[in-house]
């Protein structure tokens, strides 16, 4: 009697776990909330320090404080091409912020708002252009109502007061979409870690702050108790978190849904000016703000889907 061979048994290799989908649905709800508010710290802050060195003070601390997170966390550091990273980084962080601050030091912080979100009309047509992302019914509902609103923004009452103003935060609106779309490219292509990303974006636009910081000083900086309350916010939860939680919604969702999904943010803004700064909308400036919500209900679903399906 012989005896059989054992047989071994295989079992297939489990496939690989997706990525945790909260980080991205934490971002649809905390991202608005943290930017929203930040742009009554912003316009407050200045009377307390020079635009380009509050800049500076914001990016390159949070950038190291998530560089040093990467080994204990063991993330990896090693980002590319390097030079898409920082070029997306300089956009989304340096020219956005730099021209979101000079449109502050001369206009209202809620109409600034507004119009540096329009970002999402030119995340939306760069996405399609450079990426592909066609924008479906819904995105174009939105879309719709979005800039229908931002219209009415434009043409209420005092809306010319300041032209100058409201170039510059649109200007910041469309470098942000610029950085979005680079961001979202290199995210989905290069399969990359969203905290290695988001680090290395602000350190090189941190840095280009603080040239710009050297060769355009601003007013000496004044250390007071607010100061020091709006260093820490803009450090902490408006930058080293925001920043990542909103590159790790670029990893799951479509720029476009991505950045309609934060319509929250300029609301939240407005709201906050009228409370803290007495800056009240009315009329057509309220009406835009009305069409900007129903965007944002339109889009918010989706966006949910997406980031749960990725």
């Amino acid at each position: 009697m012989t005896n059989s061979p054992t047989t071994e048994t295989h079992r297939p290799a489990a496939a690989p776990r997706p990525a945790a989908a909260w980080p991205a649905l934490l971002a649809l709800v905390l991202v608005p909330l943290v930017w929203g508010y930040n742009w009554v710290v912003m316009k407050s802050a200045l009377a307390y320090v020079g635009l380009f060195e509050f800049a500076a003070m914001r990016y390159v601390p949070a950038s190291l404080i998530l560089l040093a997170a990467l080994p204990l966390l063991r993330r990896p550091m090693a980002v590319r091409p390097m030079a898409s990273v920082a070029w997306a980084g300089i956009l989304q962080t340096a020219v956005n912020t730099a021209l979101t601050l000079l449109a502050l030091r001369t206009g209202p912080a809620g109409r600034s708002a507004l119009l540096c979100y329009t970002m999402p009309l030119w995340a939306v047509l760069m996405g399609w252009m450079g990426l592909g992302e066609r924008p479906g019914r819904i995105q174009a509902a939105a879309l719709s109502a979005a800039g229908a609103g931002i219209a009415l923004v434009f043409s209420s009452p005092g809306a010319s007061g300041n032209l100058a103003a409201a170039a510059l935060a649109t200007g910041s609106g469309v470098a942000w979409a610029w950085g979005t779309v680079l961001t979202r490219r290199i995210m989905v292509r290069g399969c990359m870690d969203p905290l290695a990303v988001t680090a290395w974006q602000m350190l090189f636009g941190g840095l280009g702050l603080w040239i710009a910081a050297l060769f355009f000083p601003g007013r000496p900086t004044v250390w007071s108790p607010y100061f020091v309350f709006a260093l820490l916010y803009e450090v902490l939860p408006a930058t080293a978190v925001a920043w990542l939680l909103w590159t790790a919604l670029l990893k799951r969702v479509s720029a476009g849904v991505a950045s309609f999904s934060i319509l929250a943010g300029p609301v939240i803004g407005l709201a906050a000016s009228a409370i803290e700064l007495g800056e009240r909308p009315h009329g057509l400036e309220a009406a835009g703000l009305g069409l900007l919500v129903l965007a944002l209900l339109l889009v918010g679903p989706l966006a949910v889907r997406e980031a749960r399906r990725a």
